[in-house]
């Protein structure tokens, strides 16, 4: 396992504060300050209703409306607003990569990920950063500036290592969630793609938000002639000749891969970014938050 240091400057929040002024309200509101999640109350005026999802309290639903329509629905109250955020973030061996200048994958989706919780922190509702690679360390929510720091120090001395087992770690992260949330999942998404689909069904009761994270040469395969690939996870090396031809081949590959996930994250109302480490962070938070719907 990597034990390097993943430095996150303290210089990157106050950029962040001032590219959410930039964007104003349509980025300081969101991340669970406009897109209200309304759980139930007790002695607080009810609101209105929406339909029961999966890990609602039972004493909430209606058994009025049940009767009426032979659907479930749970009350709103004024009550406990926040939609409380969960960011999964894949530390795998493969996102150790880096080929160059930039940033490694890791590191990269580190500071989405610090971003987002920077925020959700803003509005002062909860988060949960928690990384994945063949398990799962499970993070509980929390709320608070002071959290934020200490998820960012634990973010900073994160270990690097082991293979992606995305399906059986989002079975048991979303055992977790007892409410409907904002679940946000950073990684390279380069597994198989079932499980990768199986995952987004998994949390289609949630809001869900799938962030890709590639290097250049994962993306395009810049590399040319005679090379020694290395599977980062399981350690495989492959002596090849990369032509044109296989450049093509790869590149058609890695694109219906990406479109299959798009399509599924489609179908669940889900949404689905794809950046490299070249990109700008900000530009990359740009991208995600102004495109939202609130």
């Amino acid at each position: 396992m990597s034990d390097k240091r993943h430095n996150i400057d303290v210089d990157f929040f106050r950029q962040l504060d001032r590219f959410t002024f930039m964007v104003k309200k349509r980025v300081s509101t969101a991340y669970a300050g406009s897109r209200r999640s309304i759980h139930s109350g007790r002695g607080l005026d009810t609101i209105g209703y929406r339909e029961y999802n999966r890990g609602d309290e039972l004493k909430s639903v209606d058994w009025k409306a049940y009767a009426r329509s032979e659907r479930l629905y749970v009350r709103q109250f004024e009550e406990d607003k926040s939609l409380t955020t969960h960011i999964l973030l894949d530390s795998s061996k493969s996102m150790d990569y880096t080929a160059g200048a930039a940033p490694s994958k890791f590191e990269y989706a580190t500071m989405l990920a610090a971003g987002f919780a920077y925020l959700v922190t803003k509005d002062n509702d909860k988060f949960a950063i928690s990384t994945f690679a063949e398990d799962v360390d499970i993070t509980k929510p929390r709320r608070g500036r002071k959290y934020l720091l200490n998820t960012i120090e634990r973010l900073e001395t994160a270990r690097v290592g082991g293979k992606t087992a995305i399906d059986e770690c989002t079975i048991l992260y979303g055992k977790a969630i007892h409410s409907r949330s904002l679940v946000i999942i950073i990684s390279d998404f380069l597994q198989d793609p079932k499980e990768i689909e199986s995952a987004i069904y998994r949390f289609s009761g949630h809001d869900l938000i799938l962030v890709q994270v590639l290097d250049r040469t994962e993306s395009t395969l810049t590399i040319h002639g005679h090379s020694r690939l290395i599977d980062l996870e399981s350690g495989v090396k492959l002596d090849t000749y990369i032509s044109e031809d296989l450049k093509s081949e790869y590149q058609e590959k890695l694109t219906e891969h990406i479109n299959h996930i798009k399509d599924t994250c489609s179908r669940v109302g889900a949404e689905f970014y794809t950046f490299t480490t070249d990109t700008p962070i900000f530009d990359a938070f740009f991208h995600t938050i102004s495109r939202r719907r609130w």
